[in-house]
């Protein structure tokens, strides 16, 4: 109920903390405005946002890179040596009974909309397969739904998303009748969101009674698991460990045996994949040791020298990429979730639009504030052990990022097919080739058809002749 003394008392908190400018258009507000607005600064944690502003929001972001870490090592895609093709071939056969036992669930996080796509809607339900046009939401199901069916188990899915595309996602699921899949076992839930910044200080106002916000970072999904309830329904499935990935990747091996495995033989709590890096530039966090734990230095915060540096043998020095894949121990998110989520934030210098002191709708055309957000990565170093698994590019990362260029749509729509026609070619299908070496068709195989080249062999009989300009679609 809101009353004179609750306004007052309000009043007294923002002065105290500088925030008395969220109030600068109360007498404009009708009653439900006054109302909403009270219980979004009631929301707040004005102590901590005092913390915030004092250590990020004035402090450049490169004053919160330490500059002691190293190259850091990983499990090969292929073993090294026999003693290493023993631990890896019961790896595969450790994480395959952990998939069959129901302890593995996939969490995918989708919170971003497709504006950078040039698509109105939620990333998930953009359209990338090559043959069909498959949703990057309808593949994933799809491949849950054969890994349920060959492992003879029921896979739970998590699905988180933002306030921005939250509703629609719920409707783009029901819709699609949850792609085949129970729709008990498909949980959507929402990421947290935090307030966004002036230089000075301020929380900037969306309009006059709401606070401008941005959802808290992919890091942010560890403490959304635990928020939304989610974690306690992986509990009560029996579900211990988490396959996380975020959505724009096509060519994510959700249910991975042999990861999974290897996390649960060296007992970590939160491992990673990682690729080759494709130039000392390249936009991806870069896999190290910081005080001798698993970290990862985002691209931005490489310095130049260390990101041209070289091994002997011509490598770089820091040439594992990370590619937003991880195993996670659902312990170990409920232990970074006690007595308040712990990871660091970072800051992001943004344009945000606003209201300004005249209640009028600025969008400004250069960065003009700063938005915190929490990466999921920052989670490693926190983990009693931590390994990665070095993958192959063409194999498992195909992200579509932008609608052209680098990470963009029709570079992952290739990576598909050449990766459907490396699967056939291994199996001995004859698959027509363009001068340069790429194929000369579109080839799309559904999840139910094959989840890894190893299936392609018990199927010859089902693949027709494939001639050049064909468009092939094994399901």
């Amino acid at each position: 109920m809101m009353t004179d003394k609750i306004v007052e008392n309000t009043k007294k908190l923002l002065e105290k903390h500088n925030q008395n400018h969220l109030l600068t258009f109360w007498d404009q507000l009708d009653t439900t405005q006054r109302r909403n607005l009270l219980a979004q600064i009631g929301r707040l944690d004005f102590p901590e946002i005092d913390d915030w502003v004092a250590n990020f929001v004035r402090v450049p972001a490169s004053a919160q890179i330490k500059a002691d870490f190293v190259p850091v090592r990983s499990y090969a895609p292929v073993p090294a040596d026999a003693e290493q093709e023993l631990k890896y071939d019961r790896a595969v056969e450790l994480g395959a009974e952990l998939i069959s036992s129901g302890k593995v669930a996939a969490f995918v996080v989708a919170g971003g909309q497709g504006t950078r796509l040039g698509f109105d809607g939620p990333k998930g339900n953009f359209p990338i397969s090559p043959v069909k046009g498959k949703t990057l939401f309808q593949i994933f199901a799809e491949t849950i739904a054969a890994v349920s069916e060959k492992y003879h188990a029921r896979c739970p899915w998590y699905v988180m998303t933002s306030p921005l595309n939250h509703t629609e996602t719920i409707e783009i699921f029901r819709s699609n009748d949850y792609y085949g899949l129970d729709e008990e076992d498909v949980f959507l839930f929402q990421q947290g969101t935090l307030p966004n910044f002036s230089f000075d200080g301020k929380i900037l106002l969306a309009d006059k009674a709401e606070i401008a916000c941005s959802p808290d970072g992919h890091g942010g999904s560890l403490n959304a698991l635990y928020q939304s309830g989610a974690l306690d329904d992986m509990k009560r499935r029996g579900a211990d460990f988490i396959s996380y990935w975020q959505v724009d990747n096509s060519l994510i091996n959700i249910f991975d045996p042999l990861f999974i495995g290897l996390h649960a033989l060296d007992k970590a709590e939160m491992s990673s994949k990682a690729v080759i890096k494709s130039d000392p530039y390249e936009k991806v966090g870069n896999f190290c040791l910081l005080d001798g734990r698993v970290t990862v230095i985002e691209y931005s915060d490489l310095p130049d020298d260390l990101a041209r540096k070289r091994c002997a043998d011509g490598s770089l020095n820091f040439e594992l990429g990370s590619i937003a894949i991880h195993i996670i121990n659902r312990a170990f998110v409920e232990r970074l979730n006690t007595g308040g989520f712990s990871l660091p934030l970072h800051k992001a210098v943004k344009k945000i639009p606003y209201i300004d002191e005249e209640g009028s709708l600025v969008e400004p055309a250069e960065p003009n504030g700063v938005k915190l957000e929490s990466f999921v990565f920052d989670a490693l170093p926190l983990a009693s052990k931590s390994i990665i698994l070095q993958t192959l590019r063409s194999q498992e990362f195909a992200p579509a990022k932008n609608a052209t260029g680098v990470d963009g749509v029709e570079a992952a729509k290739q990576m598909i097919v050449a990766r459907a026609a490396e699967w056939l070619e291994s199996a001995g299908v004859s698959v027509p080739r363009k001068p340069d070496g790429s194929a000369d068709c579109l080839i799309e195989i559904a999840p139910g058809f094959a989840l890894r080249k190893d299936d392609i062999k018990a199927k010859l009989n089902r693949i027709p002749q494939i001639n050049s300009g064909d468009e092939i679609y094994l399901v």
